[in-house]
C-alpha cells in the first residue's frame, strides 16, 4: 500500500512524458544520419558569467534578437514587424517554392539547431523552426546589401533605412551590427546554407554567394585589415557569423608545439621562483649580519660614536621629525628621497600593515587581483630605442619583434564605439569552445601590457597602429585597460615569443639596467642604504680605534664643547 501511494505521488509531481523523449531520442538519431555535413556540436554558448559582470552591455543586444537566447525580451521584440517585413521579400523571391515546402525542409533541420545551443532550448519544433525562417531572413537580406554593387546597394540601403526602435525614433545601423557579433545572439548557418539554397539553382552557387556575403560583411565590422589573400573558405566547416569573424581573424596554429611551450614556460617559472627563494635565504643571513652589527656599534659611546649620538637627537633633528611626513615629502627632492626614507624608517609599520593583510578575516570583501602581462609599456619602449611599425598583412599571427632592427610590429585596429563588443565576444567564444590557443585574449592581454596611459595610445596612433575613430587616445587607453579585468592569463607560442624577446631587449638597455639599479637597491630597497650605513660606521669604528691610540681631542674637543 505505501509503494502504491509513493508511486501515485511520484507520478503527480512528475512532468516527465516518456512518449516525447523516446520521440525526441529517436528523432535526434535519425536525423544526425541523414545530414549530409556529418555530426553537429555546440557552438552558441552563453556568455561566462565572469566576463558578463564585467560589461553586459557588451554581451547582451540592444536592438535586434537573433536566435532564442533573447528572444522573447519585449525591447528587442519590437524589432519582429520588420524582420516579418524581411521574411515576406524573402519569399516573394521564391517564386515555385511554396510556403509549406520550406517549413518542411527547414524542419528537418531542426534537431541539429537544437544541437547547436548550449542551453536546452524548451521550445516546441514549430515555434523554433519560425523563428529560424524569420531570423534567417532579416538576416539574409542584411547581409546582401553587403554582397552587392553601389548601385543595387541603394534600394537596400533605403529598405534598411525603415527600421525603427520602440519609441518610433530611427535605429543607428552600427548598433544592429554590434548585436549580430555578440555570442548570445547566434543561430546556425546551416539555416541560412539551406534558405539561399532555394534561391540558387545548386548548393555551391548559394555558398559561393554566402561567401561573398560574409566577407562583406566582415570588412565592414572588423576592427582588424583584411588580407589580400583570403584562404579557402568551406562554409559547411563554419559553425554561424562570430565563428567566420574569429576564424577570418585567428591563425590555425599546432596544438602540441603552445602545448610544448607552455610546459617550457612553466618549467622556467619553476626554476625561476626556487632562484627567488634561495636569494631570499641568503638576503636574510644578510640582513641578520647588519642587525648584529649595529648592536655591537649601538653599544659603543665614545669619541665620534658620541657624537653622531648626540646629533641625532639635536633640536634641528627634533623639529624636523615633528613636522607632518606629507610636507616633507612635498619639499624640493622630498618625493625623491621618500621611498628609501620610508624603507629604513617606516620599515615597522608596513610589516605591522602587512601581518594585518595576511588576517583572513581582513580579506573577506577584498576582490581578488588581475595579473597584468609582464611588459614595458609603448613610451617605456620607444625611450629605449624600439621601433613601432606595422604588419605587412594585417594580421595578429604576424606579431613579431626584430631585435636587430629593434621594429614591433603590431597588426592595424581601427577603433570605433563598436570595437570593444566586436573583440570581447570573439574572446567569449573563443573561452567558451576551448580547443586550441586562447590567441584574441592574449592579443587583448598584450595591448592592456603595452598601452597604459594616451601617451602610449597616442603613439600608436601615429605610427599608424591605431586608427582611432574614437572622442579621444585617452578613451583608446581606458578600452584597452578595461579589456583584461575579467581574463585570466593565457599563453600562446608566437606571441610569448614576441612579449619575451621585447623584454629581453628591453632589460639588456644599459640605461634600463642603472635605473632597475637605482630603483631596486637605492630607491626600492633599505639593503642596499644599510650596507651603506654599515661601511660609515665601520669607518667610524676605525677612527674610533685611531683615536683611541693617537690622541683626537684636539680635533673633535671644540665640536663636543659647542654641542654641550
Amino acid at each position: 500500500m505505501s509503494s502504491l501511494r509513493s508511486t501515485m505521488s511520484y507520478n503527480s509531481k512528475s512532468t516527465f512524458d516518456e512518449l516525447k523523449w523516446v520521440i525526441h531520442v529517436r528523432k535526434t538519431l535519425e536525423e544526425e544520419f541523414e545530414e549530409e555535413d556529418g555530426e553537429f556540436s555546440v557552438t552558441i554558448f552563453h556568455v561566462p558569467k565572469l566576463l558578463m559582470a564585467s560589461d553586459p552591455d557588451s554581451y547582451v543586444p540592444q536592438q535586434v534578437a537573433i536566435g532564442p537566447y533573447h528572444y522573447w525580451r519585449q525591447e528587442l521584440y519590437e524589432m519582429q514587424n520588420y524582420k516579418l517585413a524581411s521574411t515576406k521579400r524573402f519569399l516573394k523571391q521564391l517564386q515555385s517554392l511554396k510556403l509549406d515546402h520550406l517549413l518542411d525542409q527547414l524542419t528537418k533541420l531542426e534537431q541539429r539547431v537544437r544541437g547547436c545551443y548550449h542551453k536546452f532550448l524548451d521550445l516546441n519544433g514549430e515555434t523554433l523552426v519560425w523563428m529560424m525562417i524569420v531570423d534567417a531572413s532579416f538576416l539574409l537580406e542584411l547581409l546582401q546589401f553587403y554582397a552587392m554593387q553601389e548601385g543595387a546597394k541603394k534600394v537596400i540601403l533605403s529598405k534598411m533605412s525603415n527600421l525603427v526602435d520602440y519609441g518610433g525614433r530611427k535605429s543607428a545601423h552600427n548598433e544592429i551590427l554590434r548585436d549580430l557579433v555578440m555570442l548570445e545572439n547566434q543561430i546556425p548557418l546551416c539555416v541560412l546554407r539551406k534558405m539561399l539554397k532555394f534561391k540558387f539553382s545548386s548548393k555551391e552557387a548559394s555558398d559561393e554567394m554566402l561567401v561573398l556575403m560574409l566577407l562583406g560583411l566582415f570588412k565592414e565590422i572588423s576592427p582588424f585589415k583584411m588580407i589580400e589573400d583570403v584562404p579557402n573558405i568551406k562554409v559547411s566547416q563554419i559553425a554561424h557569423l562570430l565563428d567566420f569573424f574569429y576564424n577570418m581573424i585567428v591563425p590555425k596554429l599546432e596544438t602540441q608545439q603552445d602545448i610544448i611551450i607552455d610546459v617550457e614556460i612553466q618549467q622556467e617559472e619553476e626554476q625561476q621562483n626556487e632562484g627567488d627563494e634561495n636569494s631570499k635565504g641568503k638576503s636574510s643571513y644578510v640582513n641578520q649580519f647588519f642587525s648584529e652589527l649595529w648592536k655591537i656599534l649601538s653599544k659603543l659611546n665614545k669619541g665620534p660614536m658620541k657624537l653622531i649620538k648626540r646629533g641625532l637627537v639635536s633640536r634641528p633633528l627634533k623639529v624636523l621629525g615633528k613636522i607632518p611626513w606629507k610636507i616633507i615629502t612635498n619639499l624640493p627632492g622630498g618625493k625623491l628621497l621618500k621611498k628609501p626614507i620610508e624603507n629604513i624608517f617606516f620599515s615597522h609599520e608596513k610589516s605591522d600593515e602587512k601581518n594585518e593583510n595576511e588576517n583572513p578575516t581582513s580579506q573577506i570583501n577584498n576582490p581578488p587581483l588581475i595579473e597584468e602581462i609582464t611588459i614595458p609599456s609603448v613610451k617605456e619602449l620607444v625611450n629605449s630605442g624600439v621601433h613601432f611599425f606595422p604588419t605587412s598583412n594585417g594580421t595578429i599571427s604576424n606579431i613579431n619583434f626584430d631585435a636587430k632592427t629593434r621594429i614591433l610590429y603590431l597588426p592595424i585596429i581601427g577603433l570605433d564605439v563598436n570595437t570593444e563588443v566586436f573583440l570581447r565576444n570573439l574572446v567569449a567564444f573563443e573561452s567558451s569552445v576551448g580547443s586550441g590557443p586562447l590567441v584574441i585574449t592574449r592579443y587583448t592581454e598584450l595591448m592592456n601590457g603595452i598601452i597604459d596611459t594616451e601617451e602610449d595610445a597616442k603613439i600608436l596612433r601615429e605610427k599608424g597602429i591605431i586608427l582611432n575613430h574614437l572622442k579621444s587616445d585617452k578613451e583608446v587607453a581606458n578600452m584597452w585597460n578595461g579589456m583584461s579585468k575579467s581574463l585570466r592569463l593565457s599563453k600562446v607560442a608566437f606571441l610569448d615569443k614576441t612579449i619575451e624577446d621585447v623584454n629581453k631587449y628591453y632589460n639588456s638597455r644599459l640605461k634600463v639596467k642603472i635605473w632597475k639599479f637605482m630603483k631596486s637597491y637605492v630607491f626600492g630597497s633599505w639593503q642596499f642604504l644599510t650596507f651603506l650605513a654599515a661601511i660609515f660606521l665601520l669607518l667610524l669604528m676605525a677612527l674610533q680605534a685611531f683615536c683611541s691610540v693617537y690622541n683626537c681631542s684636539r680635533f673633535f674637543g671644540s665640536a663636543l664643547q659647542q654641542n654641550d
